[in-house]
């Protein structure tokens, strides 16, 4: 098998088209949750404290600002992908199979059978 062939047949697996999509996704929906972070909830974030804004705190030469703005973002997004992967669980949970078990025969039933046994055994 040459290289050519082996290279189409891994491209062509599922596996490595879904990574694709799915990274093409996330980087489409990592710009939304960016847009969500610094344009909705960091204006929030900053009103409540205050109109506080981390981007100007510089210790040295040290932006600790921008690493506390970045360290807020991540805290956002996770918790969004969090309720995302939550909600697309429970959506797709499927539901857990019924083992219907038989119950034990009774001994009644125990003792009509071994009657029988013995009746068909006879004739």
């Amino acid at each position: 098998m040459g290289f050519v062939s082996e290279f189409k047949e891994f491209i062509s697996k599922g596996n490595v088209l879904d990574l694709a999509v799915g990274v093409i996704i996330g980087a489409a929906f990592g710009k939304i949750v960016t847009s969500l972070t610094d344009d909705i909830i960091m204006p929030i974030v900053g009103m409540a404290l205050g109109h506080v804004d981390f981007s100007n705190i510089i210790v040295g030469p040290l932006k600790i600002g921008l690493f506390i703005n970045a360290v807020i973002n991540f805290l956002i997004i996770a918790v969004i992908i969090f309720f995302i992967v939550k909600g697309a669980n429970s959506v797709n949970k499927k539901p857990e199979p019924v083992v219907v078990v038989e119950p034990a025969p009774s001994k009644e039933e125990v003792l009509l059978t071994q009657i029988r046994d013995a009746l068909r055994s006879r004739s």
